[in-house]
């Protein structure tokens, strides 16, 4: 009898596991439903999120010519999505990718979706963390993979049309993602020493300069690392993005943040003073400004 009663125990345990990991719906502040951590499509179909998911898949028509030429070469993938959806971009690049999918006739098994947070001290994170050494900086983000090796991914949105650029990925094409210098920058991030790359501060700024899409990319970047306590990396993603956009009162805060957040108060105060004066009506660098002087006092 007692082991009878043990294991419907465990059992009933592991059905409480699997309903809290799989379409995990959460409730934001504001009364907001957002799914968290692994989901699936049958979670994107059920209210609210249907609401966005079913229109964006129903009325997409996909090019049924490229998808004929990609069928065969994308069923030798896995493919791993992490989306919000909370997300603009989400909402409607992911319907249409599953709609892609679907008519594709691609394995459910060879795909795993991830559905990822935007509150603050968990920016761009799943519950358990599968985002973490990927570089997730915008959603929606496609990763492909063959042979366990990431082969390309598509970042936000595609470069032509979905089913054009996973075409171009599948078959060995040239393809370049968006956010080229986030990209790069991670990458140089994971095979350097900060030290070595700020001695490189002549030769990185004005080649980040070239190709970054506006101060916003790189602070996407510096936040998710800050988020992720990676506080050295932020810093120099911050500091990096001064430099190039040094106009910008917004790099400033994001750095004088970082500065704040790392306790480094009088530098954070430096980087506050320096919104004013190109934003001399910033409140939120005045209200930063009192809290650090309460601080140091």
């Amino acid at each position: 009898m007692k082991r009878i009663a043990l294991t419907l125990v465990i059992l009933f345990c592991s059905q409480i596991t699997f309903s809290q990991t799989i379409n995990q719906t959460v409730t934001d502040d504001k009364g907001n439903p957002k799914l968290l951590g692994k989901i699936d499509k049958i979670g994107l179909q059920q209210a609210p999120f249907n609401a966005w998911f079913e229109p964006n898949y129903d009325d997409y028509l996909v090019n049924k010519q490229v998808v004929s030429k990609l069928k065969e070469s994308l069923n030798q993938y896995t493919i791993k999505v992490f989306l919000g959806t909370w997300c603009g971009d989400s909402k409607k690049e992911v319907p249409r990718f599953y709609h892609i999918l679907d008519k594709a006739k691609f394995p459910d098994s060879q795909l795993e979706v991830i559905a990822v947070d935007n509150k603050p001290e968990a920016y761009k994170q799943a519950p358990n963390h599968e985002e973490q050494g990927l570089n997730i900086h915008r959603v929606p983000t496609f990763i492909f993979y063959k042979n366990g090796l990431e082969v390309n991914r598509i970042v936000e949105h595609p470069m032509e049309t979905l089913e054009r650029d996973m075409l171009n990925i599948v078959t060995d094409n040239k393809y370049t993602p968006n956010y080229m210098a986030a990209n790069y920058l991670n990458y140089l991030l994971s095979e350097k020493s900060i030290d070595s790359l700020q001695l490189e501060h002549d030769i990185l700024v004005p080649r980040f300069a070239e190709f970054v899409k506006g101060s916003r990319e790189l602070n996407t970047l510096g936040y998710v690392y800050l988020r992720a306590q990676e506080y050295d990396k932020a810093l120099y993603v911050f500091d990096l993005n001064t430099r190039i956009f040094p106009y910008k009162y917004n790099v400033y805060d994001s750095l004088g943040e970082a500065y704040f957040e790392t306790k480094n108060y009088d530098m954070a105060l430096k980087n506050y003073y320096k919104v004013l004066s190109l934003k001399p009506d910033d409140d939120n660098a005045k209200e930063m400004i009192e809290m650090i002087k309460s601080h140091v006092e």
